[in-house]
């Protein structure tokens, strides 16, 4: 929770720094990447913090890898927020020996975040947590948060922004980075974009726990534990879906708001499997109250 304050105030300054200070680097303000990767860890921080208190027993491992997250997103912010002061690029840039370092170092931090967080996961998944729904949503969104890391992958593989001298990597396909983008995020709207999927799936961490509780609040009722369970089993399996795919649409060049009609088919039958399998979920889940009003 300390690192989540610090993400907090760095957020507020980095927002200051977006009104007040003019400079745009490729393509954006230059505060705009900090302010994300501030809030974005903020939220990273305190789900972590809340998912480790729902544990029955104290995992020591549990917290030890979450205190090496931690460490490995403070160096990877403390590269971000520097580079920024020298008014430069921190992702790919290897213009000079420094910038090299400084990559080099954030790429090491970001294996080392990794690693910590599938071992988290594994520590995790042997503990009992009570709700069932909430169990599920946890374990999902641990998993789907490494497959959000993974699809991340593609960006520093070697063919990335070709050509470019100084440059080891580039989150756009089929365009250069710093080209037109979505408002606020920047996801290009010309070409692909592989932050699309990263993004979705680390956030899996947030969406499914909410849904656990909104389930459980608004369906508790009339849903059993084990079908809001199922339900979260599904909701888990569509997300994940939905995260290849847009990886998938960002590795062929599309533009997140332009999908051609091979995406958008994938999608209409990621969203009819969905529906098919949660109505089949909703359905079984009725049958012992129909029997026993029989």
């Amino acid at each position: 929770m300390v690192f989540v304050w610090a993400m907090a105030g760095l957020a507020v300054v980095c927002a200051v720094g977006i009104v007040a200070d003019g400079r745009v680097l490729t393509g954006a303000p230059i505060w705009l990447k900090p302010f994300k990767f501030a809030v974005s860890l903020a939220l990273y921080g305190v789900t972590l913090a809340w998912m480790l208190s729902l544990l029955r027993w104290r995992s020591r491992i549990a917290e030890w890898a979450t205190t090496v997250i931690m460490a490995m997103a403070v160096v990877e912010m403390v590269v971000i927020v520097g580079q920024v002061l020298r008014g430069t690029t921190s992702h790919y840039n290897v213009t000079s020996p420094l910038n090299a370092v400084l990559w080099m170092l954030m790429g090491t931090a970001i294996m080392v975040l990794f690693g910590a967080h599938l071992v988290l996961s594994v520590a995790v998944l042997r503990q009992p947590i009570a709700d069932r729904a909430g169990r599920y949503a946890i374990r999902l969104g641990l998993g789907l948060a490494l497959l959000g890391m993974l699809v991340a992958i593609p960006m520093v593989l070697p063919g990335q922004a070709p050509g470019v001298e100084g440059i080891a990597g580039a989150h756009s396909v089929g365009v250069a980075d710093g080209g037109a983008g979505l408002p606020l995020v920047g996801w290009s709207s010309t070409g692909g974009d592989l932050r699309i999927g990263h993004f979705v799936g680390l956030h899996a961490m947030q969406v499914l726990p909410v849904l656990a509780i909104l389930l459980g609040r608004y369906g508790g009722d009339r849903l059993g534990g084990r079908t809001r369970a199922r339900l979260l089993v599904v909701a888990g399996t569509a997300y994940g879906g939905l995260t290849v795919l847009l990886t998938w649409q960002a590795l062929r060049g599309q533009p997140l708001l332009r999908p051609d009609a091979l995406t958008l088919g994938v999608a209409a039958a990621l969203l009819v499997a969905t529906v098919t399998a949660a109505g089949l979920v909703l359905a079984s889940g009725r049958k012992p109250e129909v029997a026993l009003a029989a």
